[in-house]
């Protein structure tokens, strides 16, 4: 007997005598796509359609090759199969559901592809006709619910996963796609909540369901009251809030080992890396946690985060800032600048949380957090096992001081530095606010603060060509400000307080060339008079530090005869002078505005929901539609 072999739906004899057959299931395609009722000859047609292997190739592929007009004359056929596909669904046999949630994906994709100029209404009119959407889509949402909730088929409940994650991204810009405002009435939020509750389910579709609720939340979220947000808003289900972590910190984990392995690779090749920048190894599974690959099940095993919350020996935040600190490195590729400033968002949030601040600032929960450093000359790689235990602001405060340090060059990310000193302060708000008093190395943050106003100065006719730098400079000297004015009450010794003074001090040079060059400015009657000024009042303590003890140093030195002070020498000639300083009470220092996403926000995160839904799109291919191990897992029909 001559070997058969299958090909783009069709059964090919090795014998070249005969013409190439079709399978049958293309056959019944073939009839669904003549304007005849493809019943009329059959009228078994559709219950042995859903017999038959889908071929989500064949199908898609002659949908995309009608025209709209073609498309329009078998709509009745389309209408037809659309809801002979919906009634499948609450067959007892699970073959049958198998194939109709297959024939909705291709349908459902194949139809949007085709009509991309026209609206959403038309599509639902192609897919399901207006006198029936109301009822069919209905009908459809809640088999959909009940198949996810059912004890049923893991397999199974994957492909409704993935039904629901084709019908939400058929479009770039979900809050286009009509279709979904039959998913909000009918909602399926007590689905998704029920996986990601029960640890079985969530190792199987936790990642899909975050993804798909992810997707929901933002759908026209801006213009009306989306049901998934309000919902969401008022879980307090202790299982499902765990699980949702669980799931979302799988992804960063596996994005962060991933990293670490092609960074541990890279060391190993030395001669490879010899470039001023360092490279940035982009992960290949999942590209980003906002894709749709889930997370490998070597990271479902890992001793760093076990699945069951009773035993998770790591916490999500830790994960985040691990993960915050490898995309933050890299900011000139569009797609880590736009995952960094994610990630100050979150932090910003964080920041301004009483809560999530306790917990932060907790002394009895301390962590060692291993947080990615850029490679850089002038510092030498910090060895893992001298990380102290700290509180986890502490790593939150390294962050911020890493990526101040790291990004001083040309193409400046002024948006990301604005964010970062913000969550500086929100923090010090919190600490002046609660007399929390944080054995940090305040001095780190300084300094780094410091050589952020120098770069400024040193850098002004480039930067002020594209950015007003003195809302940044304002920022940087209030900081100062906080701690002059506040620091007496969460800074954690009075050394740290003279250390303070002695910074100032120190670098006084950079102080007094900004106030030389917010001075020419604010004198000017250009564009930065006003903002320039703003930064030259600020500075009025900062020069009166400078200018009161900088005399009593020298005077100290001319006195006993010494060249170069050294630095305990200066914190004595500070510490014997306060009483006869006089600074200005400044107002303000301590409030902020709080994070606010609508309307500046808006449009960064209908972007990024829009390159979301292009990802989870891209990889719903063919593949992972077919479910083959599925259908071995049904593949005997009683």
């Amino acid at each position: 007997m001559a070997q058969t072999e299958k090909k783009g739906g069709l059964l090919r004899k090795s014998s070249a005598s005969k013409k190439p057959l079709k399978e049958k299931v293309v056959l019944m395609y073939d009839e669904i796509f003549t304007i005849e009722d493809p019943s009329k000859c059959n009228p078994r047609f559709w219950e042995e359609l859903f017999l038959m292997k889908v071929n989500l190739e064949y199908l898609e592929g002659k949908l995309e090759a009608l025209d709209g007009e073609e498309l329009m004359k078998i709509k009745d056929n389309i209408n037809c199969l659309f809801q002979h596909c919906i009634q499948a669904l609450g067959e007892e046999h699970p073959i049958r559901v198998v194939n109709a949630l297959q024939t909705l994906c291709a349908l459902i994709r194949g139809v949007h592809q085709k009509n991309k100029s026209t609206s959403g209404f038309d599509i639902i009119n192609m897919l399901v006709g207006f006198d029936k959407a109301e009822l069919c889509m209905k009908n459809l949402m809640e088999s959909l619910d009940s198949l996810l909730c059912a004890e049923g088929s893991e397999s199974l409940k994957s492909l409704c996963l993935k039904l629901l994650l084709c019908l939400v991204t058929v479009t770039d810009n979900i809050s286009q796609n009509t279709i979904l405002e039959y998913v909000m009435i009918n909602s399926i939020f007590e689905a998704i909540l029920q996986i990601l509750s029960s640890p079985l389910s969530r190792r199987e579709h936790g990642y899909d369901a975050v993804v798909l609720l992810a997707l929901l939340v933002n759908y026209r979220k801006y213009e009306s009251v989306n049901p998934y947000i309000v919902k969401l808003s008022i879980v307090d289900d202790e299982a499902t809030l765990n699980g949702m972590g669980l799931v979302i910190a799988q992804a960063l984990s596996e994005y962060n080992r991933q990293y670490k392995d092609k960074e541990e690779e890279h060391q190993t090749h030395p001669e490879m890396g010899l470039m001023t920048s360092p490279t940035s190894p982009v992960p290949t599974t999942p590209v980003t946690p906002l894709g749709t690959t889930p997370p490998s099940s070597d990271v479902i095993s890992s001793a760093e985060l076990p699945l069951d919350a009773d035993v998770q020996t790591s916490n999500l935040l830790i994960t985040f800032l691990k993960y915050s600190s490898i995309v933050m490195q890299d900011t000139k590729d569009e797609h880590r600048l736009h995952s960094g400033k994610l990630c100050l968002i979150i932090l910003t949030c964080i920041a301004e949380d009483q809560y999530a601040n306790a917990f932060l600032h907790d002394d009895n929960m301390n962590f060692r957090v291993n947080l990615h450093r850029m490679p850089m000359r002038h510092r030498k790689k910090a060895a893992d096992k001298n990380l102290p235990c700290r509180p986890l602001v502490c790593a939150v405060l390294d962050l911020m001081v890493e990526f101040i340090v790291t990004h001083m060059m040309k193409e400046f990310p002024m948006d990301l530095y604005v964010r970062c000193i913000q969550i500086v302060h929100k923090l010090l708000c919190y600490q002046k606010k609660c007399r929390v008093r944080l054995h940090y190395t305040w001095r780190e943050l300084w300094s780094a603060l410091i050589n952020l106003l120098k770069f400024l100065m040193s850098n002004e006719t480039v930067l002020l060509a594209k950015h007003n730098i003195f809302t940044l400079a304002l920022m940087v000297v209030n900081l100062f400000n906080m701690f002059i004015t506040y620091g007496d009450t969460f800074l954690p010794t009075p050394s740290s307080y003279d250390e303070l003074y002695y910074e100032i001090i120190r670098m006084h040079q950079n102080f007094d060339n900004l106030y030389s060059m917010v001075l020419r400015l604010s004198t000017n009657a250009g564009q930065w008079k006003e903002p320039a000024s703003k930064v030259t009042h600020a500075l009025v303590n900062i020069r009166a530090i400078i200018n009161h003890f900088n005399p009593k140093i020298e005077s100290y030195a001319a006195v006993n005869h010494i060249s170069q002070l050294s630095e305990d020498q200066v914190l004595e000639v500070v510490r014997s002078n306060y009483d006869t300083l006089t600074l200005k009470l400044q107002d303000g220092l301590d409030q902020y505005e709080r994070y606010s996403e609508q309307h500046k926000e808006a449009a960064f995160f209908k972007e990024l929901v829009r390159s979301i839904s292009i990802n989870v799109r891209k990889n719903l291919a063919f593949n992972t539609l077919s479910q083959e191990l599925l259908l071995k897992e049904f593949s005997t029909i009683s």
